[in-house]
């Protein structure tokens, strides 16, 4: 099942994706769809005329987040390239619902920064509420999976050794377009997907989920650890080596710049970089 949030002219609502078009649920957005404990069954029972919608008409999957948590240095090249060592443990930051744009907006090119950069993410957003989850509740948490661009502003990710300024500018990350249920794809609860990203029609980044060093479920068993995770919230797993901040010379994001990041089985994001 693929669900969406999306605009309507008395504000957003959640919606199936079905192959016909967007049938629209009983609750404003996918988030609080989600804090239902029938959600699923909710979902896939609706009935209603399906919506031809483009991709404009998407908000944020999850437009309000409890929580959005995000994982540094988690897919092998990407570390390699950024001159680190293989961690032991997850490395957590995370981001504001403030910096969430629609999966067609445009990404605010802040005029503080002149080192704006793309990372393509699997993300996973949870279904359940769990705390110090087991294997087993970690991986019944786990509501389904969505397309994230971390987009980072490289110049204040490193003033200081913690990362959460550059992280979380607003109006740059964009989330969606739909949430996919770990039933519809290869791996299940630890996707096999591949993932690009391109700027300008360029490949930049192009991965497989499965090579990730902690895996949706670890992830979660690790997060919720250190607080409960609640419906809504969401995990962003971390991004493949071919950043531009990594390149020779570095390369980042100018106005009119087209970012697509997709991820098979669950969609694509369209964003254009514009200047603030």
């Amino acid at each position: 099942m693929k669900i969406a949030t999306v605009r309507t002219p008395e504000g957003t609502r959640a919606a199936r994706l079905d192959e016909d078009g967007y049938v629209l649920l009983d609750a404003p957005d996918a988030g609080t769809l989600l804090e239902r404990e029938d959600w699923a069954d909710a979902a896939a029972s609706a009935k209603g005329a399906p919506l031809s919608l483009d991709a404009t008409a998407l908000a944020p999957v999850v437009p309000r987040p409890g929580k959005i948590f995000c994982v540094g240095l988690n897919y092998r090249k990407h570390i390699l390239e950024m001159g680190r060592d293989l961690p032991e443990h997850p490395t957590l930051f995370a981001k504001f619902a403030d910096a969430l744009i629609g999966p067609a907006d445009d990404i605010r090119l802040a005029p503080e920064s002149s080192a704006v950069d793309w990372e393509a993410e699997l993300t996973v957003v949870i279904g359940r509420t769990v705390r110090r989850a087991s294997e087993p509740d970690a991986e019944a948490a786990i509501a389904g999976f969505t397309v994230m661009n971390d987009v980072t502003m490289r110049d204040w990710q490193f003033r200081t050794k913690e990362w959460l300024q550059g992280k979380t500018f607003e109006g740059t990350t964009p989330l969606g377009p739909v949430l996919v249920t770990p039933d519809e794809l290869p791996g299940g609860v630890r996707p096999a997907l591949d993932l690009t990203c391109r700027v300008n029609g360029e490949v930049m980044q192009q991965a497989d989920t499965s090579e990730l060093v902690f895996d949706p479920v670890q992830l979660i068993r690790y997060a919720s650890t250190v607080i409960t995770l609640r419906p809504g919230d969401v995990i962003a797993t971390g991004t493949p080596g071919g950043v531009g901040h990594a390149r020779k010379p570095p390369r980042y994001l100018a106005d009119r710049d087209v970012v697509i990041t997709e991820i098979e089985g669950i969609g694509r994001l369209e964003n254009t970089a514009r200047t603030a």
